[in-house]
């Protein structure tokens, strides 16, 4: 047995890790299997309540471990699946043209602009080479130069190349910018599994799987990201109203016709000890909001110093409390709330058992899987109703990220805000991340025009100790105090983990008004039909192609083509898993590209056979003919294998799409039919010969078998 240990390893190894790279595969098609199942039933529901209760209960049971396994999953190209595929152009031409002095603008300089549009329509050149070109065959022969045009902010650094490289900045920010914030909009809009990258120097590819709604995803793409500058509000209103929604779904849930909750509900329920910055972390939600229920039983001073006899909890048990305790309140246990007090006093958390509520500064946060319901129930018309009609409720784009970091729990802010922005974000002229010379921590710098700036001054002026929450597309990404009143509209924001979230923060920024337009030169819908026609098709191929290939091999070559069968389908399956653990898309190239790979594999393992028969007819032995045929026959394998291997290469680095998709599985399949049509045919072979065969069937003529 330990002879061939090392052997069988080489076998079951890769059989193991194909196995469990592509169970997530499986998992993520079973699970939506019964997602589809409750969105039926929540549809046969009797009302919205009972409809939002069924997939509730689907998403507490199964919805992390859905999203989890839809993560890991292989991943199917638009062409399998369905869905949108767009291409965009930011308009880097109209960018340049912006960025031109508009009294200096002339015929010459309309001239060289059209002349790069009309050329650039037809080229895939960068926009700046054909703005150069064309600027040097018809600006320059009349006297003209760059500086004519565009101006510099330090007159001592003025010079053409300065020009050059300050607008091939802007285009390159124009794209992130863009990218950015379609990025944004495709995930709130819940496109699962999106495919965005750069194409070229100024297109932006969008695979968009699932998506059917042309018109809506059109609108949504193309429409500018809206920036707002809005008041924080966080006060004892917003508390009261909280605590008025609890009665209300409360007394609906009491009379059977109100929304469904959990035997526990699922807020966290931090302890805070300290400054607003300091959070006791803690992981078990279950035992957070059961020590909350608990507190608010047994600490009177907690509750208001309520005495026994107005004690809604007295006499009851602390299980039969908690259950009360969630009953109670629906709507405040699925977040926390805590009252900021003044500087060095310590932050308390609320619970929504007493009837009054101090005046001052509070915080709310919640988890990300209660965010869903919260939102729900928000819109609805009795809770709407309840709250301030000119405040709204606005989350964190971000979660608190020492949890997330340390725990791995996803906490986030929300906030109340004034419905009406007191800015937005047509004045910022510039967003840059930078550092505080002082405490040498990443900032974002920010800029405005004139106007912006004057209204700016006002704005933090009249609001001194306050905070203004940064919004953009309905998310907070900021909520600084306002420390002093901020004049030349420069303002410093901080708080920043790193310089990478620095930078996102400034092309969120900037996102507020697109520095170049964007437009969709091409968009196709793929309908689920073909999707589920193209994979029937691909799945036929292949199955015909592996029978074909497995019947032929068994024929002419025995029971070591057999074993030449089984490495061919280990090699599928280990394409199929690097592929999914690679994260990438399989396609009907790719599929195509798989095929011609289980022919690749056999040619291999054609050549060893017939090389080992040569040597058997020559009258070798078992063992030397196997070790002579695997040698000779490798030089061979490896030419034809490496070879293709570049080609693939090539097409992977030059082509896009559907060619890369059939240049990666080839690659990975050639990689695999090394391993699986040399290493493993070969262990398997090798494991017969150690267990005494003095014989193997390599199809040869039972007259010339080697006995």
């Amino acid at each position: 047995m330990k002879r061939y240990f090392g052997k069988i390893l080489l076998v079951v190894v890769p059989i193991i890790a194909a196995i469990v790279l592509l169970y997530p595969t499986y998992e993520a098609s079973q699970l939506e299997k019964k997602e589809k199942e409750a969105i039926e039933q929540a549809k046969k529901a009797g009302s919205s309540a009972d409809s939002l209760a069924v997939m509730e209960k689907f998403r507490n049971i199964y919805g992390e471990q859905l999203k989890t396994a839809k993560a890991r999953r292989l991943k199917l190209g638009l062409d399998l699946r369905g869905g949108m595929y767009v291409t965009m152009e930011v308009d880097a031409i109209k960018l340049i043209e912006e960025s031109a002095q508009r009294e200096a603008v002339d015929d010459v300089f309309n001239d060289v602009i059209a002349k790069t549009r009309s050329e650039a329509t037809n080229s895939e050149d960068p926009a700046m080479d054909i703005f150069l070109r064309n600027f040097k065959n018809i600006a320059r022969p009349q006297g003209k130069s760059l500086l004519n045009y565009f101006d510099v902010a330090n007159f001592r650094d003025a010079s053409e190349e300065k020009i050059i490289e300050t607008l091939a900045t802007n285009i390159d920010k124009a794209i992130d910018q863009a990218q950015e914030v379609i990025r944004q909009r495709i995930d709130q809009y819940g496109v699962s599994e999106p495919n965005i990258q750069k194409q070229g120097s100024r297109r932006i590819l969008l695979e968009l799987p699932g998506v059917s709604n042309q018109e809506e995803m059109r609108s949504l793409l193309q429409t500018t990201a809206r920036l707002e500058f809005k008041l924080v509000r966080n006060n004892k209103e917003i508390v009261q109203a909280f605590a008025k929604i609890d009665k209300v779904l409360s007394n609906q849930i009491k009379k059977g016709r109100g929304i469904a909750i959990e035997e526990e509900p699922t807020a966290v329920i931090d302890s805070l000890a300290g400054d607003s910055t300091k959070v006791a972390d803690k992981t078990d939600k279950k035992q957070d909001v059961a020590a909350a229920a608990d507190s608010a039983v047994t600490d009177s001073s907690k509750l208001a110093k309520k005495d026994s006899a107005n004690d809604p909890y007295a006499g009851l048990s602390q299980e039969e409390a908690q259950k009360q305790y969630a009953l109670d309140h629906p709507f405040t246990t699925l977040f926390s709330t805590f009252f900021v007090p003044g500087k060095n006093q310590r932050i308390a958390p609320i619970y929504y058992t007493q009837d009054q509520y101090p005046d001052g500064e509070y915080m709310f946060r919640i988890p990300k899987d209660s965010i869903a319901k919260f939102k729900l129930l928000l819109q609805r018309p009795e809770v709407a109703s309840l709250f301030p009609i000119d405040l709204e409720v606005v989350i964190d784009a971000k979660p608190d990220n020492r949890l997330k970091q340390s725990q791995n729990i996803e906490i986030f802010d929300f906030y109340s805000l004034k419905k009406e922005p007191e800015l937005t974000g047509e004045v910022v002229t510039d967003a840059r991340a930078s550092f505080d010379q002082a405490s040498n921590q990443p900032v974002v710098l920010m800029a405005m025009s004139s106007d912006g700036a004057e209204s700016w001054a006002r704005i933090t002026g009249a609001n001194l100790h306050k905070r203004i929450a940064i919004v953009l597309d309905d998310r907070v990404y900021s909520a600084p105090t306002v420390q002093s009143k901020i004049t030349g509209g420069n303002s410093q924001i901080t708080g920043m983990a790193n310089t990478e979230e620095a930078r996102l923060l400034e092309i969120v920024l900037n996102a507020g008004a697109l520095k170049a337009p964007v437009q969709i030169i091409e968009e196709r819908i793929v309908g689920p039909s073909l999707g589920e026609d193209s994979i029937k098709s691909g799945m036929y191929a292949s199955l015909i192609a592996i029978i074909l290939v497995i019947l032929y091999m068994v024929f002419y070559y025995g029971a070591s083509g057999a074993i030449a069968d089984f490495a061919v389908v280990l090699n599928v399956g280990l394409i199929l898993s690097v592929l999914a653990a690679l994260g990438g898309t399989l396609t009907l190239p790719g599929i195509a590209g798989i095929i011609l790979t289980m022919g690749m594999a056999v040619d291999a393992n054609v050549l060893i056979f017939e090389r080992i028969r040569e040597e058997l007819d020559h009258g070798r032995s078992l063992r030397s003919s196997v070790d002579e045929g695997f040698k000779r026959a490798l030089s061979a394998i490896l030419d034809s294998n490496i070879t293709t291997f570049l080609t693939g290469a090539i097409l992977f680095y030059l082509g896009s799409g559907p060619i890369q998709g059939f240049a990666l599985t080839l690659m990975i399949g050639i990689v695999g039919t090394l391993f699986t049509g040399i290493m493993v045919t070969r262990a398997i072979i090798e494991m017969f010969i150690a267990k005494g065969a003095s014989s193997f069937d390599f199809g040869q003529p039972k007259v010339k078998q080697i006995k």
